[in-house]
């Protein structure tokens, strides 16, 4: 390989990626059909924007395809290992990933409570972390940096390797995963909506991976065959959709980035950036409902995040999910550009932001609903 961060290297796995994940959307669709795995409007109607029902279990198609192209990779090249990126983190990965397709498909199948539902991402970030991949230490956007690896305890040893529990820094990576996880996971309310964040965001930490100042090839491969994964679903997850991503999908595509953004070098501003209006829309949830609705922030779905909210106040469902990728592609991609003083700074632009947009659509919806 000539280039190992030149542009034209990726477009293989890019294109692999978007055409495996077609195939694979299809089956998949036709496997839900056939056991009638399936979103059924009539259940909830007070929580769905569909009319008739959708199969589920996409994000079988999306996992698969990152799985596929990623062993293909492993396997059969040298641009995966041989730098920092080790055997056990890719094997951490995947096996995590289908840790959560097995918890997605029995919840897509039988919906599972909430109780049982965070079994699974639980389980798959303890991989994650028992794989060896976590933050040892966060910029100081003043100077600096925040060492997290300070307190480390041997567990045990494997062919003379030693496993050690890093405190401060497993905890964060546990938090971090589990956040990004339902963020995802709460946004997926809408067709094409995390499907196309989604491969946004994995462009912006694709394109931030082969700038020459960060030089991570082996990052970069792994962001643009999560794009391709996940653009080749969303052509069918486009609305109206054809087939939704389920329990499963919702999770992994945040777990994928939460993943990515870890293994990029902590890169966690950036990540806060292209999702920093569903993570910000995901802390309103938890502070509502813990405070005032005196509930648990993981009980049922309701339609008060700001997707619907968007929807309330009269933008149609194409504009709405349009409108969000927008300020996912113009906040993620200042990472591209902005130091970590920049990008504090920018943060907090994003949340002035979100508590205007927050203010606005609620005015606007009260003045609607009492005319």
């Amino acid at each position: 390989m000539d280039n190992p961060l030149a542009i034209e290297e990726y477009i293989i796995p890019f294109v692999l990626a978007v055409l495996i994940s077609i195939i694979l959307t299809l089956l998949v669709r036709r496997i839900a059909l056939r056991l009638q795995i399936v979103d059924n409007p009539e259940v909830s109607p007070d929580r769905k924007v569909q009319s008739r029902s959708v199969p589920l279990l996409g994000g079988l198609a999306i996992y698969f395809t990152v799985a596929i192209v990623i062993l293909y990779y492993t396997l059969f090249t040298d641009r995966v290992l041989g730098g920092y990126m080790e055997p056990k983190f890719i094997a951490g990965i995947l096996i995590a990933g289908g840790l959560l397709m097995m918890g997605g498909f029995l919840d897509d199948k039988r919906s599972l409570g909430p109780a049982k539902q965070i079994i699974w991402p639980v389980l798959a970030t303890l991989v994650i972390i028992a794989s060896g991949i976590g933050v040892q230490y966060i910029t100081n956007p003043f100077g600096g940096v925040f060492s997290l690896d300070i307190i480390q305890l041997e567990l045990f040893s494997i062919n003379s390797t030693p496993y050690f529990l890093v405190l401060l820094a497993d905890l964060f990576a546990f938090v971090w995963l589990m956040g990004m996880m339902y963020t995802t996971k709460f946004l997926d309310g809408l067709d094409g909506l995390v499907s196309g964040i989604t491969t946004l965001g994995a462009l912006i930490l694709f394109f931030l991976s082969i700038n020459k100042e960060v030089a991570q090839p082996e990052t970069a491969l792994l962001a643009v065959i999560l794009a391709g994964a996940s653009l080749g679903f969303l052509i069918f997850n486009w609305h109206p959709a054809k087939i939704y991503l389920g329990e499963g999908g919702s999770l992994f595509t945040g777990f994928m980035l939460g993943v990515l953004a870890i293994i990029s070098g902590a890169k966690i501003a950036t990540a806060m950036l292209i999702m920093g209006i569903p993570i910000l829309d995901v802390i309103w949830v938890i502070i509502r409902r813990l405070f005032f609705e005196k509930r648990s922030p993981f009980s049922g779905a309701d339609k008060k995040h700001l997707h619907f909210r968007l929807l309330d106040i009269g933008l149609s469902h194409r504009q709405t999910v349009i409108f969000l990728y927008g300020i996912t592609f113009i906040f993620g991609s200042t990472a591209l550009f902005l130091g970590s003083r920049d990008k504090l700074a920018t943060l907090a632009v994003m949340l002035l932001i979100m508590i205007l947009l927050g203010s606005f659509v609620v005015v606007r919806y009260r003045h609607s609903a009492n005319k």
